[in-house]
Formats: C-alpha cells, structure tokens, sequence
C-alpha cells in the first residue's frame, strides 16, 4: 500500500512535475498554454471521479463477495492508471500491460457494478492510445477495450451504457489522434526552421570567408611578395643592416598575418579553432621573430576545452605577445598555461632590467586590444587582468572548468 500511495502521488504530481521531454503537448522549455492546462486537470478530475464514483456506488467496496470484487478491480485500476500514465515516457511493454489491466479492472466493475462509473473509464483508454501508441496498436487497444465492455454491459442488459460509452469514446480518441499529429508537425516544422537557420548561418559563414580571401589574404600575399622584393633589394644595394633586419622582420610580421588570415578563413568556414595547444607554436615564432628567449610552462593534465573558450585562450596568448613586441623592450618572456581542477589559467608575463622604465601599455585595458581580451574573457565567466609588474607586465586569463 505505501509503494501504491508514492506511485499515485506521482501520477497526480505528474502534470506538474514532469519533464519538459516528456511533454506531450509542448516543447521543452516552453510554458503550458491554459487549454492544455485545463485538459490536463480535466483529465485528472475525472479519473479521481471514476474512483471516487466507485466507492460511493452500491456494491461498495469491501472484504467479502462482490464489495471484494469491487476493492480488487479498484486498486486494480488505480495501478493501472499509474502504470499507463500517459504524461510519463513508459516501455512499450508497460504500457500496454498496463492499459489491459486497466480494460480487465473496468470490465470487473461493469460486472458488479453495472450502475457505476465505468462507463467513462473507455475514455481514458482512448487518451493514452491516442497519445502513446502508434496507430494500428492504439486501434487494437481502444477496441479491445470497448468490445470486452460492451460485452460485459450486453451480459448484463445495459445495451444502451455500453452503446453510450462507444459513441463518445471513439470521437474522443480520433480528436487526441488529430491534436498528436498536429504536435508531430509542430516539431517537424520547427526541425525545419532551426536546419534552415542553421543553413543560412553557414551561407553567411562562407560568404564573409569569400570576401577575406578576395580581400585580406590576397593584399597580405601582396604585400609579403613586396617585402621579400625589398629584402632581396636591400641586400643588393647593400643597404644598413639594421634597414635590412627591419625589412626581415616586417616581412615575418606580413607572412604571419597571411597565415592568421588563412587560419580566420578556416574558422569562418566551420574549421577547427585554435586553441591551447598552439601556444608553444606562438611563443616559438615570437622568439624566432624577437630574438627574446621565450619559454612556455604547460602544468597540470590537458583536456578538451569548448570553442569559445579555446580560442580565447589562443587569442589571448597571441595579443599579449604581441604586445610585448609593440610596446617593451624585456630580457626574457614567460608564459605559463594551468590547467586546474577548476579553472584552466593562462599568463604572460616579460621580465626587463629592474630600472628600465615600465612598458607603454595601458594597465587598464584601455586600447582595443586589451579590452577586446577582457570582453571576451567576461563572455565565457572568466577574468582577465592585465597590469604592470616590477620589472615587466603581466596578463592574466582565468576561464572557469
């Protein structure tokens, strides 16, 4: 009886308590329109009636003869609603075991009961035929149901009940088939609208990756070529070798922006985004760019992080690098990559001589490219922190696990 109690509670609690993906009416997530609403409590109300009906209507439940039969075919039914409930994502199996039990407690009380409620225990049938089964086996069940009752009526001369219950029931059903298939169009049409969603976003993706390649990567090739040409002219002439290191470096500098270019294309067409793991590469291309000693400390395990937060990890570390080279002149750079338990931590820090003045950056992120890494960092939860240090300048990014 407790476990029977804790399953009825259940059931009732259930139109309130349900998970949104077991909802048959409407999408997770979203709230109950007032006439489902109202359904749902109507259904309710009327299986409390069809119990209270029964033990209210001669031959009352009881312990001997036929108020036995009435108690039995009632605890039978409650179980059976409660095995059956529509609102719940139940077995195949369950469920139709449940709607027998159900057919077999209703035609036990419209045996000995012939004055009952059972007359509108059909309807629930047809509800939950409707609704979870598909429709050769919910037209088996409800007529099943309604030939084993009206069997039962028509031993009993009630002709004219079970002639009742047929003419309402079998309307009842066809109207929740017709409500079901709305529903499954419903989320076919909104299936179709997210792929086409989906569909214009990557259109617009590879319409703006079009345009940087026409536009950005080909000046940027443009402007290496031209470089490489200034180079191998500066030699020829023989030049300054401080012009010729400029021009050396300008031209890693335009070759590295092609690259970027081409890795944005890339992301823009749905491509793997950097992240962490390409950390090492930047900070060997600053040192080779640089001449600085730059060393890379990577703690703790590595794991998989979402995009967004890869790629802010990346595009941190690359705009404190360069950074560095803009604005400093340090001995040495570090930049250490924690992964923890809670957290994955990214910091760049350079070091100079302790007398050297401290390096034209602005400590509160003012400037797009600080502030853009701030932003980007509050987006995903994180923190960024970008200050001077004694000798040097540090930023910090803190993303949450």
């Amino acid at each position: 009886m407790i476990w029977l109690s804790r399953r009825v509670w259940r059931f009732f609690a259930s139109d309130w308590a349900a998970k949104p993906e077991d909802s048959v009416w409407t999408p997770a997530g979203q709230p109950v329109p007032p006439e489902v609403a109202f359904l749902r409590m109507l259904g309710v109300g009327c299986l409390v009636l069809i119990v209270v009906g029964t033990v209210l209507t001669p031959t009352h439940p009881g312990l001997h003869g036929r108020g036995l039969a009435v108690a039995l075919a009632l605890i039978g039914l409650v179980v059976a609603i409660v095995v059956a409930n529509p609102r719940a994502c139940v077995s195949l199996p369950r469920r139709l075991g449940g709607l027998a039990a159900f057919t077999v407690a209703a035609a036990v009380l419209a045996a000995v009961q012939p004055n009952g409620v059972w007359e509108a225990t059909p309807y629930y049938v047809a509800v939950v035929a409707a609704l979870r089964l598909d429709r050769k086996l919910a037209v088996w069940a409800l007529g099943l149901n309604l030939v084993v009752l009206g069997s039962v009526a028509g031993f009993s001369n009630h002709w004219g009940a079970a002639l009742g219950t047929l003419v309402g029931a079998v309307p009842w059903f066809l109207v929740m088939r017709q409500m079901r298939r709305m529903r499954e169009q419903n989320k076919a049409l909104e299936a179709s609208q997210a792929a086409e969603a989906l569909a214009a976003a990557a259109a617009e993706r590879g319409r703006l990756a079009r345009e940087m390649h026409d536009v950005l990567a080909h000046t940027l090739s443009a402007l290496a070529l031209q470089l490489e040409s200034t180079r191998l002219l500066a030699y020829d002439r023989g030049a300054d070798p401080e012009v010729s290191r400029a021009i050396d470096q300008a031209h890693g500098l335009a070759a590295s922006g092609l690259e970027e270019a081409r890795r944005a294309i890339f992301t823009a067409r749905g491509d793997a985004l950097p992240g962490p793991e390409r950390v090492r590469s930047l900070a060997e291309a600053v040192a080779e760019q640089s001449g600085l000693p730059v060393t890379v400390d990577v703690r703790g395990e590595p794991r998989e992080l979402p995009p967004d937060a890869r790629l802010a990890v990346y595009r941190t570390a690359q705009e404190a690098l360069t950074n560095v080279r803009k604005h400093a002149a340090p001995d040495r750079i570090e930049v250490h990559l924690h992964y923890r338990e809670d957290a994955v931590a990214l910091v760049v820090e350079d070091h100079g001589d302790v007398d050297q003045a401290a390096p034209v950056m602005a400590p509160a992120g003012a400037g797009y490219g600080l502030t853009g890494m701030r932003e980007r960092a509050e987006l995903l939860g994180g923190t960024l922190v970008a200050e001077p240090t004694r000798n040097g300048f540090r930023v910090q990014l803190v993303l949450p696990a």
